[in-house]
């Protein structure tokens, strides 16, 4: 293999809740994957491991395709930073400084 996949990357937001300690919460996680499958899969492995939770106590709520910038997400912005530059820049809001 050369590491090379067939299917282009592009962003997912993926939406749901899961128990944040004592409470469920929800969260909204911006993802770069190949399908959404992949990116349902990165949710479950970051959850997983940063908070410990377990596959059947996170639900997903939403899966949608987003243009990538629409994202604040550092991750997203990285991976599609010359498709972002090529059209012009994010569409995001800037927060402004006090």
């Amino acid at each position: 293999m050369d590491g090379e996949s067939g299917d282009p990357m592009k962003a997912y937001r993926i939406t749901g809740t899961a128990p944040f300690g004592s409470q469920r919460q929800h969260f909204s996680y911006d993802v770069p994957a190949e399908n959404s499958d992949a990116a349902v899969e990165h949710v479950y492995s970051t959850l997983g491991s940063r908070h410990r939770m377990k596959r059947r106590t996170v639900q997903i709520v939403t899966i949608d395709e987003i243009d990538p910038r629409t994202s604040t997400e550092p991750s997203i912005l990285h991976h599609f930073r010359e498709e972002i530059a090529a059209q012009g820049g994010t569409l995001a809001p800037v927060a402004e400084d006090e």
